[in-house]
């Protein structure tokens, strides 16, 4: 879903409830209504549950996510952070090429990439775009 739909956002969670314990967290961490990557994964840590557990609570409240780590979208009137003149390694590409299935890749294993290789994960979302490799499933639920 994207900001076209906004305010639709608790539509992908039929069933689900607002938890307490979390929307506050959410709510103190937000801005505007809306919430960036990193502080919905720290939110995640220091409630000990799955990042997709955060995401939900934040379509409940119908706030947005931004800043995504990887680039892909919420940076400066919502667009992407890419670098398309990102330098690919070859240990890079070796690790995109086995990773991708179908030219698609996980956000968690972007991270796992970018952990390995000690680069930042913004860099690998621009090396996946440059590459044409499509980023999904997003751990927060956004994509």
């Amino acid at each position: 879903m994207g900001h076209q739909d906004k305010g639709h956002f608790a539509a992908k969670h039929e069933g689900h409830k607002m938890n307490k314990t979390i929307a506050d967290r959410i709510r103190a961490t937000a801005v505007n209504d809306a919430v960036t990557c990193a502080a919905a994964h720290r939110i995640s840590k220091e409630l000990n549950l799955p990042p997709s557990d955060i995401g939900i609570q934040i379509d409940l409240l119908e706030f947005k996510i931004t800043e995504c780590q990887l680039g892909l979208f919420g940076h400066g009137n919502g667009k992407k952070k890419i670098n398309p003149e990102i330098e690919i390694s070859s240990d890079l590409d070796d690790k995109l090429k086995k990773a991708a299935v179908d030219g698609r890749i996980s956000c968690l294993s972007c991270w796992d990439i970018a952990d390995q290789l000690k680069m930042k994960r913004i860099d690998l979302g621009s090396a996946c775009e440059k590459r044409s490799i499509r980023i999904k499933p997003c751990q927060l639920g956004s994509f």
